[in-house]
């Protein structure tokens, strides 16, 4: 089977009912919208939650996607954002009293846990490798905008990515169950 090479054929498949579309739309655009989304939500739990709940409306509403009214990604970053919205709102957490930052928590003014032993094992990447993941996953940029701010191919970028998550699994202990969640949802 011929492998997809733009957004578009993607897309396309998905609106056919193509997994692997979703999948690799998910590889594509999942950091950049885990970072809107936790900007939103300040919350890591609710904002994994909120990021497979966006795939799950991706994938059963792919067929109202038009590209003559937008590109791929703002139509999915706007259900990310209704999402994230509609997620807050059901916690009694609307109002914010203080300036939380996504990396710290506020009552103990150290990082958590978790993120203390994520953040060491991007400490242990190659410069590119730790490069490529912030922008990603840390500033929500898409792979297309990343691969530009670093000036690499993006096949290249999408290598440096391959890579560091590879090794970010050997090293970080913390199985991520809610990835795997989203595609058994749709199964």
């Amino acid at each position: 089977m011929k492998k997809p090479h733009s957004d578009q054929e993607l897309i396309l498949n998905l609106s056919n009912g193509d997994k692997n579309a979703l999948f690799a739309l998910y590889d594509n655009y999942s950091g950049a919208l885990y970072g809107v989304i936790l900007r939103i939500c300040r919350n890591e739990m609710l904002a994994q939650d909120v990021l497979q709940e966006t795939f799950v409306k991706i994938w059963n509403n792919s067929s109202s996607y038009n590209p003559e009214k937008g590109k791929f990604y703002t139509w999915a970053y706007r259900i990310a954002r209704n999402t994230a919205l509609n997620a807050l709102r059901k916690t009694d957490n609307l109002i914010q009293n203080e300036d939380l930052s996504v990396h710290t928590n506020k009552t103990t003014a150290e990082p958590e846990p978790d993120y203390m032993q994520l953040n060491g094992s991007i400490n242990t990447l190659e410069p590119h490798h730790q490069t490529a993941i912030d922008l990603v996953y840390f500033k929500g940029y898409t792979h297309q905008e990343a691969h530009e701010v670093m000036g690499v191919p993006l096949g290249t970028f999408k290598s440096y990515i391959k890579q560091a998550l590879k090794q970010l699994r050997k090293t970080y202990t913390k199985e991520l169950i809610w990835v795997y969640f989203i595609f058994e949802m749709i199964a």
